[in-house]
C-alpha cells in the first residue's frame, strides 16, 4: 500500500547534530495528518495479517501499557471510555486486557515502551506497524545500546549522552527529534535485519523521503519513558511542502 502525506510540520532536510533533541509539549505529543485514514488502514492490515510482526508486550510492562492508553484517550479522544469514534468514521472499541492492541487502532504514531533495568533502558513493549528498516523480533527486550546496532554514528558517547537523557526525563515535558531517510520504496512497513544492510541513499537521489517525528515522554505513575514514531512519506520532487518549519 502506498501512503504518501502532502506536507510535513517541521524541515526534515534541517541538519541537526545527534541526538537533536528539541523541547515539545503534549499538545503536539500526538499528531493527525492528511494521511489518517489510509495509515490507520494499513496498521490493522498488519495487526490482523503479521501481528507477531508488529506487536510485543512482556508482562512487567503491563502497568506501563495501561497507563499509556489512559493517556493517549485523555489527549486524543478527551471524554471517551469504552469505545471512540476516529476521525475517519472508524469506531474502536477500548480493550483494557489488550492495551497496545487498542493503541494501535487509536493513533498514526508507532509506540515503543522502555523501563530501567539496572543502568539502561530496555525494550519492554511496542507496536511497531512502520518500521524504518529494523525488525520488533531483534529490538525486543534489549537495551538502547544493541537497540542501535548498527547505527554507526551511534557510538559509546552518543550511547551515554542518550542514556542520561533517557534519565532526566520528566512527566509532562516531551521531548523530541526528527529523521531524514531516502527510500525507492514508498511502502510504510520496511522491516529488515540487522544482518540485511540496507543501501544508505545520497539526499536527493532517491524517489521518496520517509521522515520519523520520533518523541520521549516519560509516564508519570510507572515511571516508563514512551518512545514514538510518527511517520511521513513524501514524494521528493514535492518538497518542500513544509508547514511552519521548526
Amino acid at each position: 500500500m502506498t501512503i504518501f502525506q502532502t506536507a510535513i510540520p517541521y524541515n526534515p532536510l534541517d541538519q541537526r547534530p545527534l541526538p537533536g533533541i528539541q523541547p515539545d509539549s503534549m499538545e503536539t505529543w500526538l499528531h493527525r495528518d492528511d494521511a489518517f485514514a489510509a495509515q490507520m488502514q494499513h496498521r490493522e492490515a498488519l495487526l490482523r495479517d503479521r501481528r507477531a510482526d508488529v506487536l510485543a508486550l512482556d508482562p512487567s510492562a503491563e502497568p506501563a501499557a495501561q497507563e499509556l492508553l489512559d493517556l493517549v484517550l485523555y489527549h486524543a479522544y478527551p471524554g471517551c471510555s469504552d469505545h471512540v469514534t476516529r476521525p475517519d468514521g472508524q469506531m474502536v472499541v477500548i480493550d483494557r486486557a489488550q492495551p497496545m492492541e487498542t493503541l494501535c487502532k487509536l493513533v498514526q504514531e508507532d509506540i515503543c515502551i522502555l523501563q530501567k533495568r539496572g543502568d539502561e533502558h530496555v525494550l519492554t513493549g511496542a507496536v511497531l506497524c512502520f518500521p524504518a528498516s529494523w525488525r520488533l523480533s531483534e529490538k525486543f527486550m534489549r537495551p538502547l545500546i544493541d537497540i542501535h546496532v548498527p547505527v554507526d554514528s551511534y557510538d559509546d558517547d552518543i550511547a551515554r549522552r542518550v542514556q542520561r537523557l533517557f534519565d532526566g526525563i520528566r512527566p509532562g515535558r516531551p521531548l523530541w527529534r526528527f529523521n531524514a531517510l531516502w527510500y525507492d520504496d514508498a511502502e510504510l512497513h520496511q522491516p529488515r535485519s540487522v544482518q540485511e544492510s540496507r543501501h544508505i541513499k545520497d539526499p536527493g537521489s532517491a524517489p521518496y523521503l520517509r521522515s520519523e517525528k520520533q518523541t520521549l515522554l516519560r509516564l508519570p505513575q510507572t515511571q516508563a519513558v514512551v518512545f514514538t514514531i510518527h511517520t511521513y512519506v513524501l514524494k521528493a520532487y514535492s518538497l518542500p511542502n513544509i508547514e511552519n518549519p521548526a
